[in-house]
């Protein structure tokens, strides 16, 4: 495998947010074989349960058989607990994000959501090695219980972690916030200057969300660095294929 690696992963996949996707992933796959990691969300804000969507599982069923990665993205991708009450939960739950699912979960909470979750994927027959938390919190009750299942890895916004002991790998990831046109301008210009600074980095992964794919300019910008990247000479892969690469883990979490 090259020495360097890019991965496109997409965020909060869903029958809801497939039409988003779909001219993305077709404009993707006509410009060769290249895989891709789809977080995939059981029942995305508690109305779009994977049991009703036979056509879109279909299509989930045939980006495996391609080699492509499906991941365990949360359960219902909604923040569900009680109000925050500090000051730090108020603007890690209602500014940075609404939909921090497992960010105040218990141990025991955590576990029952996750295992209800690979309970789905191995209905469908879907192989899973990856958990993703929506937004990428984690509280430690939620760290705990992925100690206990039988999953390879998670992920933060720049690491790799292997499970269960949350052993750490470099992994910087490009993601946009591109709900305003000054949000979709301003990442622009900070992933331009990520990519430069991490030109050297052995995996780059690429963070998209259904969003992003409702605005021209932020699309293009994915499709463009995605070529970009492999012509720079990046292999693109899964996040489980790079992992598999690697010959020896890296260092140690306190997590």
């Amino acid at each position: 495998m090259s020495d360097r690696g890019v991965a496109l992963v997409l965020h909060d996949v869903a029958p809801q947010t497939w039409p988003d996707y779909q001219p993305f992933v077709e404009a993707v796959d006509a410009i060769g074989s290249i895989p891709i990691t789809w977080l995939v969300v059981p029942d995305f804000h508690h109305c779009n349960s994977l049991a009703g969507a036979d056509a879109f599982r279909k299509m989930l069923d045939a980006r495996v058989a391609k080699d492509d990665e499906l991941v365990l993205h949360g359960y219902f991708h909604a923040d569900d607990m009680p109000p925050p009450r500090t000051p730090k939960d108020w603007f890690m739950r209602r500014v940075y994000t609404w939909e921090g699912e497992f960010y105040q979960l218990s141990q025991a909470q955590a576990l029952s959501r996750l295992q209800s979750g690979l309970e789905v994927f191995e209905r469908y027959q879907w192989p899973v090695r990856g958990f993703v938390a929506p937004a990428w919190l984690m509280s430690e009750g939620t760290r705990q219980a992925l100690r206990q299942l039988p999953l390879s890895y998670t992920s933060d916004t720049q690491h790799l972690y292997r499970l269960p002991g949350f052993t750490a790998i470099d992994a910087p990831g490009l993601v946009w916030s591109a709900g305003s046109a000054w949000r979709r301008g301003l990442s622009k210009v900070v992933c331009d200057l990520r990519e430069r600074h991490w030109q050297n980095a052995p995996l780059i992964r690429l963070g998209l969300h259904p969003v992003d794919m409702r605005h021209r300019f932020s699309r293009d910008y994915w499709l463009e660095t995605l070529k970009r990247l492999i012509d720079d000479g990046r292999r693109p892969v899964t996040k489980s294929a790079w992992l598999d690469s690697l010959a020896a883990p890296a260092s140690t979490s306190p997590a």
